[in-house]
Order: C-alpha cells, then sequence, then structure tokens
C-alpha cells in the first residue's frame, strides 16, 4: 500500500489540517494528487521518503513483562526506540500464572498510552500462545539466585524454564527469529537455550552484555567530562557477571582535533586497569544499593540498542558488545555464549577481528571464559 506523508502538503502549501489528516489517513493516491493538484509525474521530484511502502508490523516477544524491566522495556518498544520511528509492532507479552493480573494491567496501559506504532498487544501466560509467529524474542524472565540456594538450584531452576520456552519458539516463532536472553545468568541461558532449540541457528541465538557496554562508556565519559555520544569502541569481553573485562585498548573520543584514544585522553593506567573495570563489573551490585532494587530502565534501554544495532546495523567505524555463540575468535573456546566486539549489518552480527590483545588483557580474556566453561559444565549437568 502506498502512504502520502505530509511533506507532499507541506511542499505544495496545501491546507487545511484536517483535510489534511482525512487525506492522509483514508484517501487513495490517485484522489490525494487529484484533490491536491499534483499530476503523478511530478511524484520524482518530490523529497525522498515522500511516497513509500507502509511496513508489516514485527511481532516482539518479552518474557516477564510485568516484571521491573519488562514494564520499562514495552513502552520502549511500543513507542519505536528498538526498531525504529517507522516499524509497526504487536507486542507478545508472556508472564507466569501469578503475574497474569499484573500483565493485563500492563497491557492495560499500552492500551492507555495510544502508542501510534503499536498494532496489537497479546499478553499471555501460555508460552505457545506468547511465542507464536513472533520475529524478534527477548527473553527477560527467569529464576534469579535467592539467599541460601546453591548455584547448581538456580541453573536447575532456569534449565526447567528455558525448556519450556525453547521448544515453544522453535516450534512456533517466525523463521529466523531473533532471541536476545536478558535473565541471569545470560550467556549460560542463552547456552540453555540453543540446546533446547537446536533448529534456531546458532547466530540467531544473543545475550545482553549490552548493558555492560553501555555503563563502560558512561564510566569514560564521566572521567572525561564529554558527551557520551563522543565515545566509541569499548569492548566488553566474556561473561555478563564479576569476571567480565570491560576493555577500552582500542577505544576512542571523538574530539574538535580528530579521534583520540582513549587511553591517552585518560593518561591513568591504574585507573583503568583498577577501578574502572572493578565500576563496571560491579555497577549491577551499586544500583541495588541504592536503589533496594536491581537496574530495570537501563537493562531495558540496552536491550533496545541490542536488537536496533542488530536489525538495522552500526554505524560505520563503530561496534558494539554482544553475547555471541564463540567460534573459537581470541582464542576463547568455541561452544560458549561469550561477548566479544561485533559489527552488524543486514541482520548480521561478526566478531570484528584482528585486534591486539595484551598480557593483562589476555589474562582477563581466559579468566572469564574459565568462569563461563563451569557454567556450561554445571548446565549440563542439570540437562542431564
Amino acid at each position: 500500500m502506498l502512504e502520502i506523508t505530509e511533506a507532499i502538503f507541506d511542499n505544495y502549501s496545501f491546507q487545511p489540517c484536517d483535510f489534511r489528516q482525512t487525506l492522509v489517513s483514508s484517501w487513495p493516491l490517485h484522489l490525494i494528487l487529484s484533490a491536491v493538484s499534483i499530476h503523478p509525474s511530478s511524484l520524482v521530484s518530490l523529497p525522498p521518503l515522500v511516497v513509500s511502502m507502509a511496513k508489516d508490523p514485527v511481532r516482539v516477544l518479552v518474557t516477564g513483562a510485568a516484571g521491573q524491566i519488562g514494564y520499562a522495556l514495552v513502552p520502549m518498544i511500543a513507542r519505536g526506540v528498538m526498531l525504529g520511528p517507522d516499524q509497526p509492532v504487536i507486542l507478545h507479552m508472556l508472564d507466569i500464572p501469578p503475574a497474569a493480573e499484573a500483565l493485563n494491567g500492563v497491557k492495560m496501559e499500552l492500551v492507555d498510552a495510544a502508542f501510534p506504532l503499536l498494532k496489537g498487544v497479546v499478553a499471555s501466560t501460555d508460552v505457545v500462545e506468547a511465542c507464536t509467529g513472533v520475529n524478534i524474542a527477548v527473553m527477560v524472565g527467569g529464576f534469579p539466585r535467592k539467599e541460601g540456594m546453591e548455584r547448581k538450584d538456580v541453573m536447575s531452576k532456569n534449565v526447567s524454564i528455558y525448556n519450556s520456552q525453547a521448544s515453544a519458539l522453535e516450534a512456533h516463532a517466525a523463521p529466523n527469529c531473533k532471541v536476545l536472553v536478558v535473565a541471569n545468568p545470560a550467556n549460560t541461558n542463552a547456552l540453555i537455550l540453543k540446546e533446547f532449540a537446536p533448529s534456531i541457528p546458532a547466530k540467531n541465538i544473543t545475550c545482553l552484555t549490552r548493558l555492560d557496554h553501555n555503563r563502560a562508556l558512561g564510566q569514560i565519559s564521566e572521567r572525561l567530562n564529554i558527551q557520551v555520544s563522543d565515545v566509541k569502541n569499548v569492548i566488553i569481553w566474556g561473561n555478563h557477571s564479576s569476571t567480565q573485562y570491560p576493555d577500552v585498548s582500542h577505544a576512542s573520543v571523538k574530539t574538535p582535533s580528530g579521534e583520540k584514544p582513549v587511553r591517552e585522553l585518560v593518561s591513568d593506567d591504574e585507573w583503568l586497569r583498577g577501578e574502572f573495570i572493578t565500576t563496571v563489573q560491579q555497577r549491577g551490585a551499586a544500583i541495588i544499593k541504592a536503589r533496594k532494587l536491581s537496574s530495570a530502565l537501563s537493562a531495558a534501554s540496552s536491550a533496545c540498542d541490542h536488537i536496533r544495532d542488530w536489525v538495522l546495523g552500526t554505524p560505520e567505524g563503530t561496534w558494539v558488545s554482544m553475547g555471541v555463540y564463540s567460534d573459537g575468535s581470541y582464542n576463547v573456546p568455541a561452544g560458549l555464549i561469550y561477548s566479544f566486539p561485533v559489527t552488524c549489518k543486514a541482520g548480521e552480527w561478526t566478531i570484528v577481528q584482528g585486534l591486539s590483545i595484551d598480557e593483562f588483557s589476555r589474562k582477563k580474556l581466559d579468566a572469564t571464559a574459565a568462569e563461563l566453561s563451569e557454567e556450561k559444565a554445571l548446565a549440563y549437568s542439570c540437562l542431564s
């Protein structure tokens, strides 16, 4: 269906506004052109994108949608933060039966907000209904570790959750569905999901380390008293845990005299190899201490960043951090979900190759890989 934007009317000094809205919303192309005395042949002289094809809605699943992160995330998706200001969406929200009433409340608020891009809402406690036809799945729901619980107990709970959800995605999601796992332990939960959904390509299953990436950008911008948008190409290596390695060895800052290395501008290796790393690693705990609640707004925003760059692409010369299936790059064991620097184009991510790794960084990369290997062994012991 052809869509005529208001640029036509602006360029041809057409009014009044109420008539303009009627035309845009309901009249076919030939009648609009006739009404404003525009010959179809003159469309070639109009600005780009004046005449465009309306996009089909993208179905986006959010699990744990009644929770803190889900509540922050769904309005961002509905507003176009995740997929762009011209991409309609249909939201699929899943939560557990005890949260059904709260989930319905979230649905009511989405209706009340009257988001123009939101073309439908599915709110369900049934995993098959929620997963049917989805193009993107953001897995926020999971079982958190509670006081007194052993790691294996938590892992066993999450194996059960991701078994059910992975099977439903594999059987009922749209072809080429993209999956982002947010719930902790995010890397290993993504690996479990991959195990239970073997027909979903490994390249389509990722986990969220963009939050850590954004935290690292924020710390550098604060240290240098600059705009965060002027900092790029930090890296989060490894696990979304306290062993992650925030690395600025290849990061740069846009300055009036051109791009300069972060390390040169900070000029304090002790801070970069000490306080900076621990601040990023422990930022989640610091927020819990301050808010008495875990990160929600920043996690939701980072999930949108992750999917947006994956789908729409990263800017030229810029990479981001994503937890992806290791192919052995940088001597990281293959078969782990490990955070690497990646670029994205046409809906595909690619690990950035050829970056130099010094001795300090090598030890950090190996330490976080060792933790992920332990988690993988623990998860696989729960599978049996």
